[in-house]
């Protein structure tokens, strides 16, 4: 029988409920009682109670492993019909929660200027839920994803940020993605991470203090076999790039070009620096051109004006002068 922390059970052989609030192996959880105290129980001596985890007909329950060291994640999942790429027809989307919190998600897509929200509710601690069946093409059509969650616990709990994230997906993204097998799913999966750091705060004082409060960040992959760690800040840096175009920076030998070919090697970079940092979900790109006469920038706006999804602005000052733009990918 499968128990999630958080279910309502009533005993089989005595009057009298409670609420799985943690398990000890596979046989035994320990069920805290209404006056607080928790007492081990056999789950052969116990049936559950449908409760509020239990809200959605497409949610499915994922089985804890008492064994296991659990760390708190939430991830953005495709999974392909075949494993195969050349057999696969559908993509399914799914949000899994593999944390002990309860969410209040939305899901949208970008139509245009604006998003539109495709589903929406409620999911309990460590499951998942089926958010959409498309076609590939559909990740063409709708390259930006947003997930919208609170995190809450249905007792007292720690206070967490909520998550607010926009992932570009296209055909391509998934081609030159590497799959993962999990064994929640059929075959293996594309796999996005939403949240991994939660917060863990100590007791709090009147006055607070810098280790009032602390992050703790548990890196993980998901159940790979190897794990790759990141800090904070390494993994930050990655989704930022810096270009610089100055034409010596592009071209070894610049003789017998014209100022007309210099300026269209110098967009033909931009625009492949920019179209590779979006297939990557990256964050910020900064265009390094220089004052001059002003013409690179000038078309560099250009550019970046009929792009969807960037917003720009002059670069830091301090680092660049007035010789740089960036670009914020949303």
């Amino acid at each position: 029988m499968k128990l999630r922390i958080g279910d309502k059970v009533r005993f089989l052989n005595e009057t009298g409920e409670g609420k799985v609030s943690r398990i000890k192996d596979k046989n035994t959880v320990f069920v805290e009682m209404p006056d607080g105290f928790e007492i081990p129980y056999l789950t052969a001596q116990l049936v559950p109670i449908h409760t509020e985890l239990i809200i959605d007909r497409d949610a499915e329950n994922i089985e804890l492993s008492p064994d296991a060291q659990l760390t708190d994640a939430v991830y953005f999942i495709i999974e392909p019909d075949h494993e195969f790429a050349g057999l696969i027809s559908d993509y399914r989307i799914y949000l899994f929660n593999a944390s002990s919190f309860n969410l209040l998600y939305s899901y949208s897509i970008k139509d245009g200027e604006y998003y539109q929200t495709l589903k929406h509710g409620e999911i309990g601690a460590y499951q998942k839920i089926l958010l959409k069946t498309v076609k590939i093409n559909y990740f063409k059509e709708y390259n930006y994803q947003k997930v919208d969650c609170i995190l809450y616990k249905n007792g007292f709990f720690k206070a967490q940020f909520p998550i607010a994230e926009i992932l570009f997906l296209s055909p391509e993204t998934l081609r030159d993605s590497k799959t993962i097998k999990h064994e929640e799913f059929e075959f293996p999966v594309f796999g996005f991470l939403l949240k991994e750091e939660f917060l863990n705060t100590r007791e709090v004082e009147q006055r607070l203090t810098d280790e009032d409060i602390k992050r703790v960040k548990s890196i993980k992959e998901f159940k790979s076999k190897t794990t790759i760690s990141k800090s904070k800040k390494e993994y930050l840096r990655s989704l930022e790039k810096e270009v610089d175009l100055h034409i010596e920076e592009l071209m070894k030998n610049t003789k017998g070009l014209s100022n007309y070919e210099m300026l269209n090697i110098q967009l033909e970079r931009v625009e492949r620096e920019l179209d590779e940092a979006m297939a990557k979900n990256m964050k910020k790109i900064v265009f390094i051109h220089g004052v001059g006469n002003g013409r690179l920038k000038q078309e560099i706006v250009s550019i970046l004006k009929s792009t969807k999804g960037v917003t720009y602005q002059d670069a830091s000052y301090k680092d660049y002068g007035f010789g740089a733009t960036q670009v914020n990918i949303l």
